[in-house]
């Protein structure tokens, strides 16, 4: 089993992927580590800053690739980050899309006006942030509202995280 999470940041993608490596026992893969990689190498001119259509655009094949090369060879892994298009099944044939399960996490206006505080305390629970000044209220409401646009616009389906923080699956 292939499970992709994916959503706006600072959603809690990193948090739900280390509990399902507990519950599941499953290799995990990081995005953005990925990203930092190609980064740091050279091997892009892309840049941590980037914009975010740029980087999914470049990383999104190599994943998917990576993706692919599991579900043949019946390896099951978690792929978590925010460089997953909404429109990713489309670069599956139907035999590999039973294989996949798809998870974008998407919190709420309201959930995020009334648990900003809470949302910044948690932000390196599992990994520290070296960028996290940039988070602020504005900027995760605006994330948050571009990702359920586009999962809409896609007919993705997404989870809501609106009243309290809880993801079951």
């Amino acid at each position: 089993m292939i499970i992709l999470i994916t959503g706006a940041s600072h959603t809690g993608k990193t948090l739900l992927a280390q509990n399902l490596i507990r519950r599941y026992h499953y290799p995990a893969f990081s995005i953005d580590h990925l990203k930092m990689g190609l980064i740091r190498s050279g091997n892009t001119t892309l840049t941590p800053m980037s914009d975010d259509k740029e980087l999914t655009a470049y990383l999104w094949p190599i994943v998917r690739e990576m993706v692919k090369t599991a579900i043949e060879n019946k390896q099951n892994m978690i792929v978590e980050g925010c460089y997953i298009p909404m429109d990713w099944q489309k670069d599956f044939p139907p035999e590999y899309l039973e294989h996949i399960r798809f998870y974008c996490l998407i919190m709420s206006e309201k959930y995020i006006r009334e648990h900003f505080g809470e949302i910044k305390a948690f932000a390196s629970v599992v990994e520290d942030r070296l960028d996290d000044e940039y988070c602020t209220m504005e900027s995760v409401l605006e994330d948050n509202a571009n990702f359920l646009a586009d999962a809409k616009k896609h007919g993705a389906e997404y989870v809501l995280i609106d009243n309290k923080y809880e993801i079951l699956i």
